[in-house]
């Protein structure tokens, strides 16, 4: 007989919901269990697709006509997903916010024969938090609404359903997770749920559908063999990034990520273009090493009028830490944060694409990379190349890709 299991997401909105259950329903599916996720946002928006229905109004308690469609939308998904399950599905994902315990009791007396378990996504990073709401801001739906207008009434929707929060408490088979620390807060587990151990696994586990890690092109200070700074690209720089353009031209990139340096933003820009709505978001967590009192001196320069710096450096650069800067070691935790923002505001199954620096870049292979810190500071990172990253719970790929 089919072990069957129904998933219950919990949460206000942009907390991370939908993208834990697309993490979740992929890898299931690798696993080879028939799984399918219902979600109510998607079918509001298919039966609902006047402006009525994006307005932050319709999700007022308070609307009477609002609630008896949202009420509607929720009880298709439930008997669509009890048909899912009567002919052979295993695995059924219900991905709304399901706020009150109102809601989460008529999902279980939906499904009387069958466990529940029920996962509640939190997030208490205000950065992340900020920057995924003006993400929401520029979705379909709200494009009759300049982006100000946009972020005011999202915000003015997660007002409502804060009004009605009702955290999980007396559920049985629930869960507390972080969703941009990819970790579990809190378990209370009653019963023997089937695929439980994977799901833990996948909760916690970063999956990458496609990375793609790619240098910024030729600088200015590249060319002058100049450590730091803020140079702009070269000619060859630019056609570099144009180059790069031509190369992801026919893959869907939503979203680029760079540091606020002009040399990495001078190479996504021309990909952006290329590409059918791309955003590209700066994260000050990808900026380049900053070098102190070396910054915009040659290494020949360093050498010659910094002998201390050059002896001291060679032995670990790793550890080593420029007077008044940085070094590898202590870029480790803003490096970390910004790629788990990074994995909070993308989509799972969407493309990502980080334009970075070289010691950036480092930094980043070698989360996914089992090297000694040591080996660090010299992975290849060259600027006509590209690594591409995939990791699932199946397999790991890394390949260093020319275009």
């Amino acid at each position: 007989m089919k072990r069957k299991l129904v998933i219950v997401m919990v949460g206000l909105p942009a907390r991370g919901k939908s993208t834990m259950a697309r993490k979740l329903g992929r890898t299931l599916e690798l696993d080879g269990i028939r799984v399918r996720i219902f979600n109510n946002g998607e079918l509001r928006r298919r039966l609902a697709s006047d402006e009525n229905a994006s307005s932050s109004e319709f999700f007022s308690p308070a609307n009477e006509r609002g609630k008896e469609l949202r009420e509607q939308i929720s009880r298709i998904n439930i008997e669509q997903a009890q048909t899912f399950l009567q002919e052979g599905g295993e695995v059924a994902i219900m991905d709304a916010s399901n706020v009150t315990r109102e809601r989460r009791r008529s999902l279980a007396a939906a499904f009387p024969s069958l466990p529940l378990c029920y996962i509640e996504c939190l997030n208490a990073d205000e950065e992340a938090l900020e920057a995924n709401l003006e993400r929401k801001a520029v979705l379909k739906e709200f494009r009759h609404l300049s982006p100000e207008k946009a972020l005011e009434s999202f915000l003015k929707r997660i007002a409502y359903y804060e009004s009605i929060y009702e955290p999980l408490d007396t559920e049985a088979n629930r869960i507390l997770v972080d969703s941009f620390d990819n970790c579990i807060l809190q378990e209370q587990i009653t019963d023997v749920l089937p695929y439980y151990d994977r799901i833990r696994d996948v909760i916690t586990t970063r999956i990458v559908r496609n990375l793609f890690l790619v240098r910024h092109g030729e600088t200015h200070f590249n060319r002058e063999d100049r450590i730091g700074g803020d140079s702009e690209l070269t000619a060859k720089g630019l056609a570099q990034a144009n180059a790069l353009a031509e190369h992801f031209a026919t893959v869907r990139i939503p979203i680029i990520f760079t540091s606020n340096y002009v040399r990495t933003m001078q190479t996504a820009t021309p990909i952006a273009e290329r590409q059918d709505s791309c955003s590209i978001i700066a994260l000050p967590e990808f900026n380049e090493i900053h070098a102190g009192i070396c910054e915009g001196m040659t290494y020949e320069e360093i050498r010659r009028k910094m002998p201390h710096v050059a002896r001291a450096r060679g032995p670990n650069k790793y550890r080593y830490i420029y007077p008044e800067g940085e070094g590898y070691k202590t870029m480790e935790d803003r490096v970390h944060r910004g790629l788990k923002k990074v994995f909070f505001l993308n989509n799972y199954d969407e493309n990502i694409m980080i334009v970075g620096h070289r010691a950036v870049n480092r930094m980043i292979l070698s989360s996914f990379l089992t090297r000694q810190e040591e080996e660090v500071p010299y992975i290849y990172m060259p600027q006509d190349r590209y690594y591409h990253i995939q990791i699932d719970p199946h397999k790991r790929l890394f390949e260093l890709v020319p275009y």
